[in-house]
């Protein structure tokens, strides 16, 4: 049997592996590696810890598909809307560049059950917080080694994840990518960006008209997205969370992928109405892009900032404590 390796479970990762699996015309094992602790990469979607059904996208926020990409994957788009992974995007989006022809999608589950579809098809091994290190050939096989754990052999490896990543690794394949190669993986750019995913508790809304919006006033933030409405489900989700009250506070938790300035904390808290009390169960998924080359504050500084702000106002003292993670990948 022919084992085949994919590093990268992002959509280039998973894509691959369902393909592979599909032109397979003998036995086949597939396995899959990725450094992180899930599937998605620049399409990941968070959960929130208290009911994994309520959800937040980081990554990319919705699908614009050309006339060119439409004919030609159109099979693959026939496939997603056919199965209800994605749907027309019909929320308004303020600022959104609007080219004729072009559609639109989003995804109702969030947009790593893209990721998570593929990957269930090819039934491939799917392995979290594998770090591939070195390459080295062996008897003609691949020999894969990573920062934990035994090296493998394959007979295919297949190498998904960013180009910076390929030219930092180890062995024999430093020798196999010529210097045109390694010119040409280098000159790859990439834009940035940190993500703040927040989950507001049962009954909240936030009264605006658009479901996301771009930013172009403020050096910071890209864009923010009410995650529910922009994926057409209203406020209708359901997430067990209880409303505090009298008790003790409970943690709403919130996702945070970088930093960020004081000031902004209040800007956003301005866009947070004080919750209405309502039993209804619902969740509210909210998403904040911001600049990765602005910032330059200390962490231990951005953390007193950012309690005392929490802390003073009496609205987010009612309604939520985040939960912050400092995270650097990009």
């Amino acid at each position: 049997m022919r084992r085949v390796l994919v590093v990268g479970a992002g959509l280039t990762g998973s894509l691959c592996a369902a393909l592979l699996r599909r032109a397979a015309a003998g036995p086949l094992h597939l396995a899959l590696w990725d450094k992180a602790g899930d599937a998605g990469g620049r399409m990941v979607t968070a959960n929130s810890p208290h009911n994994p059904r309520c959800t937040a996208d980081l990554g990319a926020q919705y699908i614009t598909c050309t006339p060119h990409y439409a004919k030609k994957h159109q099979e693959f788009y026939e496939e997603l809307l056919a199965l209800g992974i994605l749907v027309p995007l019909t929320a308004p989006i303020e600022g959104m560049m609007v080219t004729e022809g072009d559609c639109n999608f989003v995804a109702p589950h969030g947009i790593s059950s893209i990721i998570k579809h593929y990957l269930k098809e090819s039934g491939a091994e799917v392995f979290f917080k594998q770090c591939v290190t070195q390459i080295n050939l062996r008897n003609n096989k691949w020999e894969v080694s990573k920062e934990t754990g035994s090296p493998e052999q394959f007979d295919l490896v297949v190498l998904t994840m960013p180009a910076p990543q390929i030219l930092e690794l180890q062995g024999d394949i430093v020798n196999l990518i010529s210097e045109c190669q390694k010119q040409q993986l280098a000159s790859v750019s990439y834009s940035s960006r940190y993500a703040l995913g927040l989950f507001y508790e049962a009954g909240m809304k936030i009264d605006v008209p658009w479901a996301a919006q771009y930013i172009t006033s403020n050096p910071c933030i890209r864009f923010i997205s009410i995650d529910n409405k922009k994926r057409n489900i209203g406020y209708k989700l359901s997430c067990q969370l209880s409303r505090p009250d009298d008790s003790p506070p409970q943690p709403f938790p919130g996702v945070w992928r970088g930093w960020i300035y004081s000031f902004q904390l209040r800007w956003l808290h301005c866009l947070s109405p004080e919750c209405p009390g309502s039993s209804e169960e619902s969740h509210l998924g909210s998403c904040f892009y911001v600049d990765l080359g602005f910032f330059c504050c200390h962490r231990s500084l951005l953390l007193v900032t950012l309690f005392s702000i929490l802390w003073r106002e009496t609205t987010w003292k009612k309604c939520f404590q985040l939960t912050v993670i400092f995270s650097c990948e990009i």
